[in-house]
Formats: structure tokens, sequence, C-alpha cells
């Protein structure tokens, strides 16, 4: 038996009803944000990853799916959404168009790492990017459309907001740190001794419990804020509190990446065990640069669907499920299955979702099958019914019959009249 690679999942059918109810909410609240779709390749060549996410991080080292191609390319799957929308946008000369421009993307992402809950090597991601805006107003309307987005999905999460300054400030706050954890060199894992120079932001998320500790005494990028950052994160509280977005300032949330500079936020669930931050984002005013176009701001987030899945089944949370079947017809005779197979094609034709027992099964075991299909209203056809040219319409949630013709025209106007 040839079985499915280590950290990849078959989604079935039965699992679809939450997946599809969160996709298409998502993809509605992007919308109503004035946010448009957009679609980028699986792959992409392997330097625009290494470009956006940093040579020395572990994402770009030791967790992407990288191989030549014929021509001995370099490609990488995706691991993460942001880079291809931005090369998108700069090779699409989207960004040439009024802004801002604000796009969304729902999209499979692959690193290798070790699965556990909430975390695969393949998984989807639903994100936004807004391009063009400096003001506080936008990083607001991002953090708001997560907000909307799981108070829809009714999955609790607590915002952590944090700044972490700008080229201008970024720099001393950098310096104190590495004075800081280099004091406490010999307490930290191995791991954070080598970030230490390299990427001394990262140590304050470790999860080592001697390296949590230190960051928890390690000094506050809100303390080493310039004037026009301390404003700009002022004013975004500001606007939080407005629209009643409650948070929390978080000093530990921080980005190693350059191109970050001031905002950065979590929404974390306490619902969904080890893996608990639902969605990452910030202000990334220095990627679109990096990646070969011209200085534009920008902030953005990514939203890992299979966690809004868990989140949702954590808090008991049974999403709608639109039934696919609003006729299921079952058969007494092979000259009613023949009328039946003629008029179940009419009405799919016609729009009608429809299905019928092609399994030579009795009249009750059939309209069990179709009870267990969701359908909405059944149908029982033989020799009678095909005499009289007409038949009852079950409706399954009363039990109520109606009698009507065999015509297509006539079954669909019933079905929406019901």
């Amino acid at each position: 038996m040839i079985r499915k690679p280590k950290g990849t999942n078959d989604i079935t059918p039965d699992q679809m009803g939450a997946w599809n109810y969160i996709r298409h909410t998502a993809a509605d609240i992007a919308a109503r944000f004035g946010y448009g779709e957009i679609i980028t390749p699986i792959f992409e060549f392997t330097e625009l990853f290494a470009r956006g996410m940093g040579e020395v991080t572990d994402v770009v080292q030791k967790e992407m799916y990288t191989f030549p191609d014929r021509e001995e390319r370099s490609m990488t799957l995706r691991p993460e959404g942001t880079a291809g929308v931005v090369r998108a946008a700069i090779e699409g000369n989207l960004l040439a168009n009024a802004l801002p421009l604000k796009l969304f993307y729902i999209a499979s992402c692959f690193r290798y790492e070790r699965p556990q809950a909430g975390r695969s090597r393949e998984f989807y991601q639903f994100g936004v990017e807004l391009f063009g805006s400096e003001s506080p107003a936008a990083d607001g309307e991002v953090i708001t459309l997560v907000r909307t987005l799981l108070d829809e999905l009714g999955i609790g999460a607590t915002l952590h907001i944090n700044s972490i300054g700008c080229p201008d400030c970024r720099p001393a706050y950098r310096q104190r740190l590495v004075e800081y954890f280099t004091a406490h060199i010999g307490e930290m894992c191995q791991l954070c001794a080598t970030r230490l120079e390299k990427n001394p932001l990262r140590l304050l998320d470790c999860k080592n419990a001697t390296c949590s500790a230190l960051g928890d005494a390690a000094p506050k990028s809100v303390d080493y804020l310039c004037q026009p950052c301390e404003a700009h994160q002022g004013e975004l509280e500001q606007l939080l509190s407005a629209v009643g977005v409650e948070y929390m300032v978080d000093t530990r949330i921080v980005r190693g990446l350059d191109y970050y500079t001031r905002t950065v936020f979590e929404f974390i669930s306490s619902d969904i065990g080890a893996q608990s931050t639902i969605c990452g984002g910030g202000r990334m005013n220095g990627l679109v640069k990096q990646l070969g176009g011209a200085e534009t701001p920008m902030v953005g987030f990514g939203v890992g669907i299979s966690r809004l899945v868990l989140a949702l089944e954590s808090a008991g949370k049974t999403p709608p499920t639109a039934t696919n079947c609003d006729l299921y017809i079952a058969c007494m005779g092979k000259e009613a299955e023949v009328a039946a197979f003629v008029l179940i094609q009419g009405l799919r034709k016609a729009g009608v979702a429809c299905d019928m027992d092609i399994m030579g099964r009795s009249v009750k075991s059939a309209m069990r099958h179709g009870d267990k299909l969701g359908a909405k209203y059944t149908m029982v056809l033989g020799e009678t019914e095909l005499a009289a040219g007409s038949a009852n319409l079950r409706h399954m949630s009363d039990g109520t019959n109606t009698q009507v013709t065999l015509s297509v025209e006539e079954i669909k106007k019933c079905l929406k009249m019901q």
C-alpha cells in the first residue's frame, strides 16, 4: 500500500464543510474590505524566498522543499505566500496603479518541519497584503480584518501587538540586546548562542525555559522607539480602541528580518495546543525594494487555515454545511431508472443539485441513503408514477408531500417555492 507522505493530510468530503466554511468566510470578508484575490505559482525560483525570508533563517536553511528543474535551475515549493504576491505585484506592474493596492490569497504552502497538531509539511494559508500606505490606519485595517474573521467564525483569540521600530531606531535596540544576551551567553541554548550576532531579535521568541526567562528580563523595543515610531504605535492603539478591538502590548512579539518595521502582531489562542499562534503579521516596508521593486510601504498577515479548523473544533463550533443535494430519487425497475436518469440530467442542467440511486438498493434503503446525503427532498419513481406522469416530492425536514408532474420546469419551480 502506498501511503501519503509524512506531514501531509487528506481532506475528505466529510471534513470539507469546515474548510469551505472558513475559506468562503475569509474570501467574503476580504472582499468586503476591498481586497482582490491573487493566485501565484506553487513553485518559484529559490532566490525569491532566500531574499524574501532571509538566507540565514531556519525556513530557508532547513525547511524549504528545493529541487533543480530540467535546466538545473533551483526551484522551491512556496514556504509562505507573501514573497510570491510581492513578486507578482512588481512583475505585473500592479504598484503603478492607484494605491493602495490590496490583495488576498488562499494558498497551499510547504515546509519540511516536525509535524504536530496545527503544523503540517503541506499547509494552507489565508493572507492579505496592503501596499502603498504608511498610515497606522493601514495597520489597523489588516488587524481588524483578522478580528472580523475570527469573530464571524466564533473563534476566541487574543491580539498581541508590538513595535520593533525602524532603520533609524532599531540599531540601538539591537545593540542593547546583543550586550544584554552576551552577558548571559553561558545560560542560553546552543541555537540562541548562534543567533546572538546574526539575529538577536529572534532570541526573544525562543521557547527554551531558560532562554524564555532571559527574554522576559531583556530590554524592550518600545523603550527605544524614535518619535515617529512611537507616534505610529500610539495612533494604531487609538484606532484599535476606537473600534473596540482589544489588544495587549507584548514586547516578545518580534521579527528577525530587517525589512520588518514598526508594527508586528499575532492572534494567539489557548485552545489549540502548542501551536497557539493562529495569525502572524506586521509592517514590511523594506520587502518590495528587497525583491527588486521601488521602495513601497506594505503591511499584511498570514493565517493558517488548519489552525482555524482546530480552533473551531476546540471551541465546539459546528460550521454550517450546505447540502449538495436538493433532490434524491429512488427507482423501482429499469424503466423508472431510465426515466430518473433523464430527469436528473435535465435538473442538473437547470441548476438543481440532485442524485439518484445507482446501486440497486431497495426503496427503503435508498431513502436512508438520500437522508445520509443531506437531500432536502426525495422522490420515488416506479411504474405507477410513470403511468401517472407525476410523483410525490417529499420534504425531508417535515415529512410533507407535494404532488408534482415529472417535468424539469415543474420540479424546479416546486423546489424553489418550498
